[in-house]
């Protein structure tokens, strides 16, 4: 895994050849607007996701032309599926991706229409419990087959925030996986009594993963950011980059915390990660 805190943008963009061309689709990163991006040549659907004892809700999106595209689970922050999501989804399809996000919240309601973040922690995330999340994850894989355009040898995760640490805990619970991306994804223990912190697990994780945060983040300590990456030393396949200067959610772009030029260079490491990784 590699040690430097931070690497240069022209060092990370020249990483592979291939993988420059997922940059070629890129969402155009502004700060006046949330960035909205077109279905146009996707399907792109609600949808309902079976589990055990019942179903959840969800939002995929893929190209609507092909098939076998692999697939990119998208764990949401604690706004839920909202609209910021969708769009985040759509433009993972963009990229040829089967990009799906479950409402791991629909087993308690979800969060509505509120926007006070301290209130859904409250009523909303401090009931999810992590065997929960991880099984509704293994269902959305199993619907994602099933749907006959995606191609489940090849799975990935991303997340934000909350869904952030959640992809971090799947990562843990699926080797299969061929990367995971969190995005400023919680480090310490869940509010679950049986769940474990990201950092606790650092050591289970064997798959490509990377996690991007901010150093200036209100939620989550740079010295947090630097013990996981001290946790995943001996996975040669996993990086922590640590953005200068930059809060928690930055890439949010429906919220005053977006930071465009961060966003930017986030996307691109992403892309560039899933596709380096068999993606």
């Amino acid at each position: 895994m590699s040690q430097s805190k931070y690497f240069g943008r022209r060092q990370f963009l020249g990483a592979s050849a291939v993988a420059m061309l997922a940059l070629s689709v890129r969402p155009a990163f502004a700060a006046a607007a949330p960035i909205h991006t077109d279905a146009d040549g996707l399907v792109a659907q609600q949808v309902k996701i079976p589990i055990a004892g019942g179903e959840i809700s969800g939002y995929c999106a893929y190209p609507a032309k092909g098939a076998n595209f692999p697939v990119v689970l998208v764990a949401h922050d604690v706004f839920g599926v909202n609209d910021q999501l969708q769009d985040v989804v759509r433009r993972l399809a963009k990229l040829g991706y089967y990009a799906i996000s479950p409402d791991l919240f629909s087993r308690q309601g979800g969060p509505g229409k509120s926007t006070d973040e301290l209130d859904i922690m409250r009523t909303v995330v401090s009931k999810v419990l992590d065997a929960d999340f991880v099984s509704d994850l293994d269902a959305t894989v199993a619907f994602a087959k099933k749907s006959g355009k995606a191609d489940v040898k090849k799975v990935g995760i991303t997340g934000f925030g909350w869904g952030g640490r959640a992809a971090w805990v799947y990562a843990a619970h699926d080797p299969k996986l061929k990367a995971m991306v969190s995005f400023y994804g919680f480090l310490q223990p869940s509010r679950d009594p049986k769940g474990q912190s990201a950092l606790a697990l650092s050591g289970q994780i064997k798959i490509p993963a990377l996690g991007l945060y901010g150093a200036k983040d209100d939620y989550i300590m740079e010295s947090d950011a630097i013990t996981m990456r001290n946790g995943l030393a001996n996975n040669k396949k996993a990086d922590i980059v640590i953005f200068p200067g930059i809060k928690h959610g930055f890439m949010a772009d429906d919220r005053a915390s977006f930071d465009p030029k961060t966003a930017a260079d986030a996307w691109d490491r992403m892309a560039v990660w899933f596709k380096n990784n068999g993606l």
